[in-house]
This record gives C-alpha cells, sequence and structure tokens, in this order.
C-alpha cells in the first residue's frame, strides 16, 4: 500500500522516465536469453542493454548485427520493443484498458498528456484509440507492399516476415534492419517502391499523429490546425532543401550518388534526406559521404521529427519557432507571427530550452566521447546526434565504442526519447507559477 501510494505521488514525467526504464531493463533480460541468440550464448549485460534501449527509444544503433545474431524470437523481442517504444508504454497500457472497458483515470490521462507532448487533456483517449489505429493500418498496408517486392527476392514466407518487420521499423522511425552485414537499404538504392514506401512510413510516424488525424479529418473539417500547418510546411522544406544539398554535394562523390545513374541519384539524395526524420536507414554509405555532407545531416538529424510522434530531436516545431524568433527580431517585432496567428511567450521560452539543453547535452557528451573513444571528432559528434535525436545513422563508431562509450549513447537515446525537458522535470521538480514579480531589469545584447 505504500509503495502504491509513492507510484502516485510521482509526477507524470517521473513516470514516464520510470516507465521507459523498466521495459529496457525487461527487453534487456529477455535478450539475454541464450534463445534469443542464433550462437545459443548469452549476449553479453552492455550489448543487450544498448539493443534494448535503441528499440524502445526507437533510434536503430546497433552492436550486433539485428538479421545475422538474433534468432527469430529475438528479433520479435525487437520488434514488439520498437512497437511499444514508438507508440509510448502509456498509450499500449491504455489501449488494454480499453480493450478490458476500464474507465481511464485522471491522473492516468495526465500521464498521457505528458507522453503525446499536448497541452490540454481534452480528447487525449480519442487521440489514443486515433494512433493505434492509424499505426496498425500504415504498418500492415505498408507490410504488405514490401512482402509483395521481396517475394521476388527470398521465399514468401520470409518475405512477409521481412516485410511487417520493416514496416513497424519504419514507421516507428527506429532504423533497424535484417539484411544483414549492417548494410541497411543500400540493395535498394534504386527501387522506387521500397524507397518510396519506405519514406512515406519514415514521413508518416515523424509528423506526429495530431497532425495524422488532422490529415485523415479533412475531408470533413476543411481545415488544418496551426500547428499542422507548420509541421507539415517545415517537414516539406527539410526534406526538399536536403534533398538538393545531397544531391549537389554527393553528385560526383565515387563513394556514394557518384556511382549511380539519375535515378539512383535522385531517389538516393531524397531517402537522405528523408531518413534524418530520426529514421536511421539508408540507402547510401554514411561513411562515404563528405564531412560538409555528414556534418549537414548532423544539422536535419538534431531537427529530428515532429511533435506527439515517433521520432526524436529538438522538434520542426520548436526550429521553425527559433527561425521565427530571429526573423520577427530582424524585422523590430515583438511577436512570432505564423499563418496569421501570434505565438505565446510560453512557446517561444519552451522552444529555446528544448534547443539549449540538447545543445548542451550534445556539446557535453560529444567532449566526453572525444576522451574515450579513439575516432575523429565529427565521427563521434556524428553518433552522438544520432542517439539523442534517435536517428540510428551512424558512420561507424557504434562498433568500435568502450563500455563507457556505449553507456554513454544509452544515455543520449534515452535523454532524446523522453525529452530534455521531460527528463529535467523528472530529475527536478516542476514549480507552479510565481506569485510575484521582480522590477524590470535592462541589459545590453549583441
Amino acid at each position: 500500500m505504500k509503495l502504491n501510494n509513492q507510484w502516485v505521488r510521482l509526477s507524470p514525467p517521473r513516470i514516464l522516465v520510470l516507465g521507459f526504464a523498466g521495459i529496457i531493463l525487461l527487453g534487456t533480460m529477455l535478450l539475454m536469453l541464450p534463445v534469443s541468440s542464433r550462437s545459443g550464448d548469452s549476449l553479453p549485460f552492455i550489448d543487450a542493454l544498448f539493443t534494448a534501449t535503441s528499440a524502445v527509444c526507437v533510434t536503430g544503433l546497433v552492436v550486433v548485427d539485428t538479421g545475422t545474431h538474433f534468432t527469430v524470437l529475438g528479433q520479435v523481442i525487437i520488434a514488439v520493443l520498437i512497437q511499444i517504444g514508438g507508440l509510448g508504454f502509456m498509450t499500449m497500457s491504455t489501449l488494454v484498458a480499453i480493450a478490458f472497458k476500464r474507465r481511464i483515470s485522471l491522473r492516468e490521462r495526465l500521464i498521457l498528456q505528458e507522453a503525446m507532448n499536448q497541452n490540454t487533456m481534452e480528447g487525449i483517449v480519442r487521440l489514443i484509440r486515433k494512433v493505434v489505429a492509424y499505426s496498425l493500418i500504415l504498418e500492415a498496408v505498408c507490410g504488405t507492399l514490401f512482402a509483395i517486392r521481396w517475394s521476388f527476392d527470398m521465399p514468401v514466407g520470409k518475405a512477409i516476415y521481412y516485410g511487417y518487420w520493416h514496416a513497424i521499423s519504419m514507421f516507428n522511425n527506429a532504423g533497424f534492419d535484417m539484411f544483414g552485414d549492417f548494410r541497411s537499404l543500400t540493395g535498394y538504392v534504386y527501387d522506387p517502391l521500397v524507397n518510396f514506401t519506405a519514406m512515406f512510413l519514415i514521413v508518416a510516424g515523424g509528423i506526429g499523429f495530431v497532425v495524422l488525424s488532422d490529415l485523415v479529418d479533412y475531408r470533413k473539417t476543411r481545415k488544418l490546425s496551426l500547428h499542422s500547418k507548420v509541421v507539415l510546411l517545415t517537414t516539406g522544406l527539410l526534406i526538399g532543401f536536403g534533398a538538393l544539398v545531397i544531391f549537389v554535394f554527393e553528385y560526383s562523390n565515387p563513394q556514394t550518388l557518384g556511382s549511380l545513374n539519375w535515378g539512383g541519384k535522385i531517389l538516393g539524395s531524397f531517402f537522405q534526406s528523408v531518413t534524418p526524420r530520426t529514421a536511421g536507414a539508408n540507402t547510401l554509405d554514411i561513411a562515404g559521404l563528405r564531412q560538409a555532407t555528414q556534418f549537414f545531416v548532423i544539422i536535419l538529424m538534431f531537427i529530428g521529427a515532429s511533435p506527439g510522434s515517433t521520432g526524436g530531436g529538438i522538434k520542426t516545431t520548436t526550429f521553425m519557432i527559433m527561425i521565427g524568433a530571429v526573423i520577427a527580431m530582424m524585422r523590430g517585432r515583438e511577436d512570432i507571427v505564423f499563418f496569421r496567428y501570434r505565438l505565446q511567450q510560453e512557446r517561444i521560452f519552451k522552444a529555446l530550452t528544448v534547443t539549449l539543453l540538447a545543445l548542451l547535452l550534445i556539446i557535453a557528451v560529444t567532449m566526453l566521447l572525444t576522451m574515450t573513444e579513439d575516432s575523429g571528432f565529427l565521427m563521434i559528434l556524428f553518433e552522438t546526434t544520432s542517439a539523442f535525436s534517435t536517428v540510428g545513422l551512424s558512420m561507424g563508431l557504434t562498433l568500435k565504442l568502450t563500455t563507457f562509450g556505449k553507456l554513454m549513447i544509452c544515455f543520449m537515446m534515452f535523454a532524446g526519447r523522453l525529452g530534455p525537458i521531460t527528463l529535467a522535470y523528472a530529475l527536478g521538480q516542476k514549480k507552479g507559477k510565481e506569485l510575484y514579480k521582480y522590477p524590470e531589469g535592462k541589459m545590453i545584447i549583441g
């Protein structure tokens, strides 16, 4: 009873942290079972912890090859961890409660509000139903398309298994694959069906469930919320601009686009622009990219996906608010305006806080890893940003990480999945509004 009371007194951010940590530990123990590995030997704890963290935090960084090391049982465990991690453990528990017709309490709604990054509890249970429905439908349809395509390359049973497994991985922006030798989708750089299906799943999972709901309801409502408009605009601009930059930078690089025909160049550029939305799959050799392109991908990864999605990063809305603040200041305006709507000061402060906390965290961990890992600075920065933004793209450092390095990357994946503010609230204590204000002071800026 005492333990139950202590659980009730926990704040929603702390419950989320403990919930995700508990799922990671359970996944670690399951992946350590000898039946999960093809060799019949138990996977070392640190490697099992890393794999479980990467799966639950839908990242895709791996220290052992998923397709060759794990048995079917181990691969299914990873897929389940990805699904739970992508949708959120509170979403899954709410689904179970709904199935058993149990009433969702006010406290559970508060936790769901925190988990889905919503401003209000209104309609939160209805949103959860939509989240699950959209996820299962998209994964089923795209998994079928994958299965049909891969049935030409492998036995039908294996193609069906691969199809739905990779649909779960792609929609949840996890980046895990089972093609072996850590090669991801590089063998399908020319394949339009695989490319477009994967890109659709990545974008659908990355724009957020609120936006998906708005798009599905658009035929009835004939309107989109401000949030959806900003997310769709930012996502489209980042993908288009990203593809153009990658195409220009890598056009003559013999290790990437330089060896492909025009169709492969275009598909490769767009896919590699979409995947930093925190997906982690790749059709081009990341290590073979020019340094300018690698640094550009770091920027795309840092921005990441959108709020309430399966992805990480500081989020597209945060990025647009920061850009809006710069434009407003340059024009001498006091307010940030998008689509004729003025943003609240609270939203601007939150965007600034998320960006600064993310930068400080990435800088601190990168500095630590430069002292423990025998690799170049750009490779370490790339890996750290990939972990924080739960992307999963790698230049090859993950396989060479020390035990300390693996623990730090695990921490970054965990912090990135929960979000820096949620983690800060969980470690500290969120205070209420101040009862008084200090007198205004002036400082010289710039």
